[in-house]
């Protein structure tokens, strides 16, 4: 099984970053199509635009944004199937969950890292 990771979109690509999918629903400002090197853009998996604009990247809302993304990622019909598709690829390479916002360690990506990694440990 390989690696799965985060990375800011705005940070350099690498090759070693396997499979690139962006987890943002809004196209990051300021980034080309071929700067970006996607293999996926998945809107369907990041929050909700009301979730979005409630935690508004405040630090002190960020708890509250969790328990709510987790649960609209519960809720979300297409979760199995990202997951499934996460699972398959890494298998074969490492994935890296791209988003775009400036702080790294309060973002959807970091949830969505997290519910990955507990779902494969249920597998």
């Amino acid at each position: 099984m390989y690696e799965l990771r985060i990375k800011r979109i705005y940070d350099e690509y690498e090759e070693s970053d396997g499979m690139r999918i962006l987890v943002d629903a809004l196209w990051p400002r300021g980034i080309s199509k071929e700067r970006a090197h996607l293999d996926l853009w998945d809107k369907a998996i990041s929050p909700t635009t009301s979730l979005r604009k409630a935690f508004n990247h405040e630090v002190d809302k960020y708890e509250d944004f969790q328990k709510q993304y987790r649960q609209e990622l519960i809720e979300n019909p297409h979760t199995q199937d990202f997951l499934k598709m996460v699972f398959d690829h890494l298998e074969k390479q490492p994935v890296t969950l791209l988003y775009g916002a400036k702080d790294t360690k309060h973002n959807q990506a970091v949830v969505l890292k997290e519910f990955i990694l507990e779902e494969m440990k249920c597998l």
